[in-house]
């Protein structure tokens, strides 16, 4: 007989806990089920949880309960409401008789009596992977070890900071990455523009290394992120120099750029009222002023939201301090502002 398997949860977040619960399932059964719900106990939504595993299982039957039951598991009231639900979910997914149900907990009882299927318990008592979620959502950092690379980034808002040269940029960010104990990404086009400049000039190509490097960059740093990760600069002021040098940028840097509208939580501008550090690699303070306006037209243009700062090293950082404090990284966060 075909042994299908069923596993529920929350998964907030997905922890090496569950993975190992996971994994055991598919190891016994010949089809495998996971039915995840929606919950309060962690901002990050449903669809992004159950995009954690149908990335890292491509070959599990993920099902998203967007209306499960509320109420405490020892309550027969809502248990019941549970095992109706669950049915009612899986016959709406067209699955087949679930013949064993794997779980760590308690409620592995019930639900598997109400489906008829082997109860199976895996490392109920967290020996094997010595982990839960309360733990997790207590100190994500603390945990790092127990989550996996692809979720982690999820876990860690992303702020990035916007502006022409010498506005600060480069300075805030390693302040801020200090005060937060945490990472950051320095700009990786200055280094590359060092290394690689003739006559203070780099290639067309030079600008997708460039955008590729940076982003290899943040990739690398996200994953060793205490709860923000600070980036000065990205794919879309790559593409604005671009356009400065060349007056066009290639098709792939346009698309980096484009994707960058998305890639960060928040974005900042570093005002550029603060005195000009003229260095050998700049062109003066009057190009400074011109593309700080550029990019302030480009941003608009792209309709990214963005808070301005302004003054000294220290009001900016408690500038960005107050905005943190208040950010939600999935939550309508300019609403919440305008409504408060």
């Amino acid at each position: 007989m075909k042994k299908t398997g069923l596993t529920l949860g929350k998964y907030a977040p997905l922890h090496k806990g569950h993975q190992y619960l996971i994994e055991t399932a598919m190891s016994e059964v010949d089809e495998m089920y996971l039915l995840i719900y929606a919950t309060d106990l962690l901002s990050v939504p449903l669809q992004i949880r159950a995009g954690w595993i149908r990335r890292l299982y491509p070959d599990v039957h993920v099902i998203e309960c967007w209306n499960g039951p509320k109420g405490c598991g020892h309550d027969r009231a809502y248990q019941i409401q549970e095992e109706n639900c669950i049915r009612s979910m899986l016959e709406k997914n067209g699955a087949p008789r679930i013949t064993h149900f794997f779980s760590s907990e308690f409620y592995g009882e019930h639900v598997s009596k109400s489906l008829g299927a082997i109860d199976r318990r895996v490392d109920e008592a967290r020996i094997t992977v010595p982990i839960s979620g309360c733990r997790i959502r207590e100190n994500v950092f603390a945990g790092r070890q127990y989550i996996d690379d692809v979720v982690y980034p999820d876990l860690i808002t992303k702020i990035v900071f916007m502006g022409s040269v010498s506005t600060g940029k480069s300075t805030l960010a390693e302040a801020m990455a200090k005060r937060w104990n945490t990472a950051f990404v320095s700009e990786y086009g200055r280094e590359y523009w060092e290394k690689h400049q003739v006559n203070r000039r780099i290639p067309l190509e030079a600008f997708d290394e460039i955008a590729i490097g940076h982003i290899t960059l943040e990739d690398e740093a996200v994953q060793r992120a205490n709860r923000y990760l600070f980036v000065d600069t990205n794919a879309i002021s790559t593409y604005m120099f671009s356009l400065d040098y060349h007056g066009r940028a290639t098709e792939f840097l346009t698309r980096a750029a484009l994707e960058n509208q998305t890639r960060y939580d928040l974005f900042f501008l570093c005002d550029d009222d603060i005195p000009y550090c003229d260095t050998w690699d700049r062109s003066g303070d009057v190009k400074r002023h011109v593309f700080q306006r550029q990019i302030i037209a480009d941003l608009n243009e792209r309709k990214i939201p963005y808070i301005t700062l302004k003054g000294s090293l220290e009001a900016r950082m408690t500038q960005v301090d107050a905005i943190v404090a208040r950010f939600n990284k999935f939550s309508n966060f300019y609403g919440n502002v305008l409504s408060g």
